[in-house]
């Protein structure tokens, strides 16, 4: 079969470490099939494939008129038998063989006016759009791949998609971070908390700071916990963008440590040194930082919502992020019983290799092969 994978979001976190995986995988998979890889141009000099895997300039960004006229145009001309979206956004004039990744629907359930920085006509031209690019993309499709069963009953109850449609395939830690890893010292940390100025002990969150993040109710949690653990600190990573800097405006107190995007090598030393890893996600589809966390040897405690529980089990401890007496109760426990904390550590690792981007690329090239109509 000749397939095509749009991986035009490479370099990007999200969809672009899904990306990269798979076809990482895939390559050491099927030698047979041939594959061609869509690349912006910031990408496609620095990126290179086995020998039936070739690189095709692509370079119009997502969600843009770019991509909905000339992506179907180019699609065209390569004739491919499928072609495998990693995200929603399919051109709406392409009617080939396709099938999609959907990573959640958390932008239908929080499209709040404050999770954006558009002026209002802008914000609803543009909510308008996605529900017309999404509605294309899963009602169009011959198969949709999720990471979770979480997001596959979504699917099924808000969009009536059938059962025997959706695949779900679980994401793993990027195996770059996993190699990284293994070369960790304990010098990575003691640089690391010189640079932003803090200590151990510390528990650690990082990702976006979009409101179903729901970080201020982390921090708010972290304050009370303050009264009974004077010297604790709270270190929160992430792109220092719009949504970090409103969180920044609004909580403000002290050892509350803002670091702003860190490297993998620094990520490793924070989850390595933290006392745990907290989230208090109103939503996710997956949850990529709960197996990051438990592959590096930190404990985690987690929301109770989305898909979180489905990816943490029995290794995690979880509570209502809805409830800030919930969270500080959590958190406690972990900091005042070594014991439960050490527990929590050993079942993180052992859960954690149940995810692997081996299994899902074998089970990407399996619907390939149906879709497709490949042997």
């Amino acid at each position: 079969m000749r397939i095509v994978i749009d991986a035009r979001f490479w370099s990007e976190s999200g969809v672009g470490r899904y990306v990269r995986n798979l076809i990482y995988e895939l390559q050491r998979l099927d030698d047979k099939n041939e594959y061609l890889i869509l690349l912006l141009k910031k990408d496609f000099q620095e990126v290179a494939f086995n020998k039936n895997f070739h690189k095709i300039l692509a370079d119009f960004k997502w969600y843009g008129l770019g991509e909905q006229a000339r992506l179907p145009l180019l699609l065209r001309k390569l004739q491919p038998d499928l072609v495998h979206f990693p995200h929603f956004n399919v051109p709406v004039f392409y009617h080939g063989k396709y099938i999609i990744t959907i990573h959640d629907l958390i932008h239908q359930h929080f499209q709040m006016r404050r999770v954006t920085t558009h002026n209002p006509l802008v914000y609803q031209l543009k909510k308008l759009s996605y529900k017309k690019v999404f509605s294309h993309a899963v009602l169009k499709a011959l198969k949709i791949i999720t990471p979770s069963d979480f997001v596959k009953s979504q699917l099924v109850g808000e969009w009536k998609i059938g059962k025997e449609e959706i695949v779900v395939t679980y994401e793993a830690v990027d195996r770059a971070m996993v190699n990284l890893s293994k070369g960790y010292k304990v010098s990575d940390f003691s640089k690391l908390s010189q640079k932003f100025k803090f200590s151990n002990p510390f528990i650690f969150y990082v990702g976006n700071a979009h409101p179903h993040k729901n970080v201020l109710q982390l921090i708010k949690a972290f304050k009370i916990l303050k009264e009974s653990f004077p010297k604790l600190s709270l270190v929160l990573s992430g792109p220092d963008n719009y949504f970090w800097q409103q969180v920044k405006k609004e909580s403000s107190g002290k050892d509350i440590i803002f670091t702003g995007p860190v490297t993998d090598r620094e990520l490793i030393a924070l989850y390595k040194n933290a006392q745990a890893f907290v989230t208090a996600s109103l939503e996710e589809g997956f949850g990529i930082p709960i197996l990051e966390a438990m592959a590096c040897s930190c404990p985690v405690i987690s929301s109770n919502r989305g898909s979180l529980p489905e990816v943490g089990g029995q290794a995690a401890l979880y509570f209502d992020p809805a409830n800030t007496e919930d969270a500080v109760k959590k958190i406690s426990s972990i900091l005042e019983n070594p014991k439960l904390r050490k527990e929590l550590i050993q079942k993180g690792k052992e859960r954690v290799t149940l995810f692997s981007w081996k299994k899902l690329a074998k089970q990407t090239l399996e619907i390939y092969q149906k879709a497709g109509g490949g042997s």
